[in-house]
């Protein structure tokens, strides 16, 4: 179990901590199957959930969107037949925050549920 489990998303402004490269490194082995990415010059974590069908995916980006609406940190979603693409960033600073490491772990044992993987 890492270090994001019991921890939760806190509110941030523009004026928050965007994560250094050393900090994005210590935690993205709490968040195995996420990929750092870079869009243009943000950096985000993605993550491909595969599911059998598309009731799956649906019961898997409604369980997302809960989340996301009680920590009101929201990711970027593309629901297909048997997959759900999630992207976490955070808006305001324009790059990573640890509120999106701390979602990406939380979406993860979503998924777990949801399919028992």
């Amino acid at each position: 179990m890492g270090t994001l489990h019991n921890l939760k998303c806190e509110a941030c402004s523009v004026n928050a901590h965007r994560l250094s490269a050393d900090e994005i490194a210590s935690l993205m082995p709490d968040v195995p199957h996420w990929e750092l990415i870079e869009d243009g010059t943000i950096q985000k974590l993605k993550r491909v959930f595969r599911t059998d069908n598309f009731i799956q995916s649906m019961a898997l980006t409604n369980a997302i969107a809960e989340q996301a609406e009680k920590d009101n940190h929201h990711p970027q979603l593309i629901v297909e037949y048997s997959s759900v693409t999630v992207i976490w960033w955070t808006h305001k600073i324009h790059g990573l925050h640890k509120n999106d490491f701390i979602m990406a772990y939380h979406t993860s044992n979503l998924y777990a549920n949801i399919t028992g993987e």
